[in-house]
């Protein structure tokens, strides 16, 4: 299985586990709209390009998301992003909530992310691929010092 990814100069595979929790007061809400908040996380994400969302479960008082996000982006851009605008899309959808609850906050601060697993061999793999290309490039570029015909040193 080849789920490695590539941007013009980057071979990658980052895999995070992130979970978020709505606020306190907004876990009777979020019990009720659990099926509607995933698939509005689930289109934010889709809209980013090169992220993708592996897994997901939204628990009865928070959500589990495998997220495999490119390196050109980092983990807290890509969550401030997912969470401000799910945030406006919830009380958008939901217009009735924001008259009963006030300000327009949903989740709560911050959250936790974790990397998945990583795979010796492949790194080794990458590696050995990497020296190799150097190695090659380096061959190309150098100077040579001492014509190989003649002997002589270059001047």
């Amino acid at each position: 299985m080849n789920d490695k990814n590539n941007l013009s100069h980057t071979t990658y595979r980052c895999k995070y586990h992130i979970v978020i929790v709505p606020k306190y007061r907004r876990m009777i809400i979020y019990n009720k709209l659990r099926a509607d908040i995933g698939a509005i996380l689930r289109r934010l994400i889709e809209r980013k390009p090169d992220c993708k969302l592996l897994e997901a479960e939204a628990c009865p008082d928070h959500i589990h998301m495998l997220v495999e996000i490119p390196p050109k982006y980092s983990v807290s851009e890509f969550m401030g992003y997912l969470k401000s605008k799910s945030t406006l899309m919830i009380f958008e959808r939901h217009a009735n909530m924001k008259y009963k609850f006030g300000n327009r906050k949903f989740w709560a601060r911050g959250y936790f992310v974790d990397t998945v697993g990583r795979n010796e061999k492949t790194i080794r793999e990458y590696i050995k691929n990497q020296l190799e290309e150097d190695k090659l490039y380096d061959q190309m570029s150098m100077k040579e010092f001492i014509d190989p015909f003649t002997g002589d040193p270059v001047k």
